[in-house]
């Protein structure tokens, strides 16, 4: 049984790669130069078909190397290339942010190690100083957030209360007053195909995100071109992009397929898929995870040797098997954690990474300013981040979905291992 059982892997694992599309030099020469390209890049230099010549004539057009791309390159030709160079393009790396935002992280997170040591006024003036430099609504949140959580000081919470920003703090501050939460937007568009527009096609998203950031693109009359349920996700980005992202959108798409699910996973995947994508089916990352919920090749393998399924890398483009894949890989997560905050920090960096984080003795234990100061502890900048916006999403997704939620009674479950995990019990 179990050498079958290994056949039987082994076959599920080749019929993902075997069954891949191909691309050739042609092809490759008439995309855009984008992330998307560099995508079908390493999957034509990891093709066995492909010679050592053309690879070298693929990998000249690359906009990002990544770690990837550098490995299959010295396997197929036994060069040894850097990765993370020849960016060519502007969504090779995020724009680096700003002194302001980079002085009040410092400020912040200097504000946490004085909670940690229990120098409270110290904390609160570096809050202050973070409060008051910092150019990011939701940092600015933050720190008068835990102003208020220090002081109890009710100008603070005022403060937090007039936020139109739609994270964490501002949630909670609306709690604690049992107010309204910011506006969203969801919008209700036509049921029609758009013409000439591939959802599940890379390089379509690439062309689009061109025109997007292009600072001569009237973004008014671009999102007015994609105003149809079918590419929900596209309007929504373009809007936000068009308000400098003031206007703050949660469509609901694709509900066709979420709607046999029970609410709370529909309200985890799309709240997953917002943070990970924007729902943008085709979306490709520097990394190459993949399609609106951002998964991984080597975890698309593995899911699919799970199903019993071959599957093509590229089918990770269509928004139900994106979905299907997704909610699998939830399904095992959900085996040992059961809070959306813990399932959104296993997602973005692995089960071992959570487990390890629970099983800590400093960590989401019982204590002054828990499980706050927890969240805010956690090494892992972009699990960290992840997490408290993916938990945003979910209470902004659940109570879309017709079951009223606050964020406040979810947070206080956070410190009782037998509502949100399983490796304490």
């Amino acid at each position: 049984m179990k050498f079958k059982t290994i056949i039987i892997s082994i076959l599920a694992i080749f019929a993902v790669s075997a069954s891949a599309k191909i691309v050739n030099l042609d092809d490759l020469d008439r995309m855009i130069t984008s992330g998307e390209k560099d995508y079908y890049i390493w999957k034509f230099i990891s093709s066995p078909n492909t010679t050592t010549e053309d690879a070298g004539k693929a990998i000249g057009e690359a906009s990002y190397i990544n770690g990837s791309m550098a490995k299959a390159y010295e396997e197929k030709t036994g060069i040894r290339i850097k990765a993370g160079t020849f960016c060519k393009t502007s969504d090779c790396a995020p724009p680096p942010p700003s002194n302001n935002s980079v002085q009040g992280n410092r400020y912040f997170y200097q504000g946490i190690k004085f909670v940690k040591s229990n120098e409270i006024e110290k904390a609160i003036s570096y809050f202050d100083y973070s409060r008051q430099i910092t150019d990011k609504p939701q940092d600015r949140d933050r720190a008068t957030f835990w102003e208020y959580l220090l002081s109890k000081d009710k100008k603070y919470l005022d403060m937090l209360n007039d936020s139109k920003d739609v994270n964490i703090y501002s949630l909670l501050g609306q709690d604690f007053v049992n107010g309204k939460y910011p506006e969203t937007i969801t919008p209700k568009l036509k049921d029609v195909e758009i013409g000439g527009f591939d959802i599940t096609d890379p390089i379509h998203w690439a062309k689009l995100k061109q025109q997007m950031f292009d600072p001569n693109t009237n973004l008014q009359n671009l999102a007015e071109k994609y105003k149809y349920n079918s590419t929900a996700s596209h309007y929504a980005y373009i809007k936000s992009v068009a308000s400098k992202y003031t206007e703050v959108y949660y469509p609901l798409p694709y509900n066709e397929i979420l709607a046999p699910l029970p609410t709370e996973r529909q309200a985890l995947l799309y709240a997953i898929a917002r943070q990970e994508s924007r729902f943008v089916p085709a979306s490709v990352s520097r990394s190459f995870a993949l399609g609106m919920m951002q998964i991984m090749p080597f975890l698309v393998k593995h899911i699919a040797n799970e199903r019993g399924e071959a599957v093509n890398l590229d089918d990770m483009f269509e928004p139900q098997k994106a979905l299907q894949y997704s909610n699998h890989q939830l399904n095992y997560l959900n085996k040992y954690l059961y809070h959306p905050l813990f399932m959104a920090y296993a997602y973005n960096a692995g089960i071992g990474f959570t487990r390890g984080l629970i099983r800590r003795n400093d960590m989401f234990k019982s204590g002054a300013y828990e499980p706050y100061l927890s969240m805010e502890r956690i090494e892992n900048i972009e699990a960290r981040e992840y997490g408290k916006k993916v938990l945003t999403n979910y209470v902004i997704y659940m109570n879309k979905l017709g079951v009223p939620t606050r964020m406040y009674p979810l947070i206080q479950m956070l410190n009782d291992g037998t509502k949100i995990d399983s490796f304490r019990n």
